[in-house]
C-alpha cells in the first residue's frame, strides 16, 4: 500500500541535527555531514521533524511501502556509503529486529559488499556522530521508542509466589506501548494477539495485566486526545494485513468519548487484507467490566 513517508534533499541539508531529536522512530541520523533516513521500517510518515530544519530540506512524499523488504533497504543504503550501511544495522540491533538484522548482514556477504576489517562484525567501528549522540543520551532516536522485546524472569515470578505478600509480576512484553511511537512491523507482532486499551483502562483496573495482557502484546491510545488518528488506522491495517496478527481486542472505558477506539479498529480491519476476530471490552470508571463481546 502506500503510505506517507520523510524524503531528505542533500542538497539543503547542512547536517545541523536540529531534526534528529524531533523524531521519534529513531529513524534519522547525522551521517558523513547529511541528515539520513537509515531504515523506512521505522519512519512513520508524521514529519515531526520537518518543523525543526532551518533548511527545509525535509518534505513529505507518497510512495509505496506496502511490506517492508530489507534487501530493498540495503540496494539503498549500499549506494549511500559504508558508514550509512553501518548505522543502519546497528538501528536494526538496537531495536530488536533480529531475523532484519541477519538479511541485512547476508546481503552484506552474499552481495561481497567491501565492510573492510568489519564484514564479520560491522558494529565494531562506530562513527563520531553516533558516539556524540548516544554520549547525549540519543543514541541516534529517541530512547523512549526503542522496541524491546521483554522476557518474564520465571525465577522472580516464581519467589513472588512463595512470598506471604508477592508483587504482582508485570506481563508487558515489549515497548514501546504508545500507538504513535509503535512500528506495526516489529517482529512481536508477528502472529500475535494484540490488545489496544484506552489509556484510562490499566489505571482503572486492578488486574490489567493478569486478566487482560497475560501472553498478549499491547498497544494504547486516548480516541479524545490523541492527535493525527489516520495514522492509528493505518498501523492497526497494517498489523492486521503485514504482520498477520491472529486476534484484536479494544478495551475502553464506559465514558462515550472512548467509542472513537472501536470505530478504528473496525475501520482498519474494513480496510485491511484480512479478517481477524475483533473483541470489545467495555470497563466501568471504577475498573468493572461491563461488557465483553466478540464484533
Amino acid at each position: 500500500m502506500k503510505r506517507t513517508i520523510i524524503k531528505i534533499d542533500d542538497s539543503k541539508c547542512t547536517g545541523c541535527g536540529a531534526c534528529i531529536p524531533n523524531c521519534h522512530e529513531g529513524a534519522l541520523q547525522i551521517i558523513d555531514g547529511k541528515a539520513r533516513l537509515i531504515s523506512d521500517l521505522f519512519c512513520d510518515g508524521l514529519g515531526a521533524c520537518i518543523g525543526h530544519c532551518p533548511e527545509g530540506a525535509i518534505t513529505l512524499e507518497e510512495r509505496d511501502a506496502e511490506a517492508y523488504n530489507e534487501t530493498k533497504v540495503m540496494e539503498s543504503m549500499v549506494k549511500q556509503g559504508r558508514n550509512t550501511i553501518l548505522a543502519h544495522l546497528e538501528h536494526l540491533r538496537d531495536h530488536n529486529e533480529q531475523e532484519l538484522l541477519k538479511e541485512a548482514v547476508a546481503f552484506i556477504k552474499n552481495n561481497n559488499i567491501d565492510m573492510s576489517e568489519n564484514a564479520e562484525n560491522p558494529f565494531l567501528t562506530k562513527k563520531e556522530t553516533i558516539k556524540k549522540q548516544e554520549a547525549n543520551g540519543c543514541g541516534g532516536g529517541c530512547p523512549g521508542s526503542k522496541a524491546i522485546d521483554f522476557k518474564i524472569d520465571l525465577k522472580k515470578v516464581e519467589e513472588a509466589g512463595e512470598s506471604n505478600n508477592p508483587p504482582a509480576p508485570s506481563e508487558l512484553r515489549q515497548w514501546p506501548v504508545q500507538l504513535h511511537l509503535l512500528n506495526p512491523m516489529a517482529s512481536y507482532f508477528k502472529n500475535a494477539d494484540v490488545v489496544l486499551a484506552a489509556d484510562c483502562t490499566a489505571f482503572a483496573m486492578g488486574n490489567f495485566h493478569a486478566g487482560f495482557l497475560k501472553g498478549k502484546i499491547l498497544a494504547i491510545a486516548c480516541p479524545k486526545l490523541d492527535s493525527n488518528k489516520e495514522s492509528y488506522i493505518e498501523k492497526l491495517t497494517s498489523m492486521i494485513t503485514d504482520s498477520k496478527i491472529n486476534t484484536l481486542t479494544v478495551m475502553m472505558m464506559e465514558v462515550p468519548c472512548c467509542g472513537g477506539l472501536m470505530q478504528m479498529a473496525q475501520l482498519a480491519l474494513h480496510q485491511s487484507e484480512r479478517k481477524i476476530p475483533l473483541k470489545k471490552i467495555i470497563v466501568s470508571i471504577q475498573g468493572d467490566v461491563m461488557s465483553e463481546e466478540w464484533i
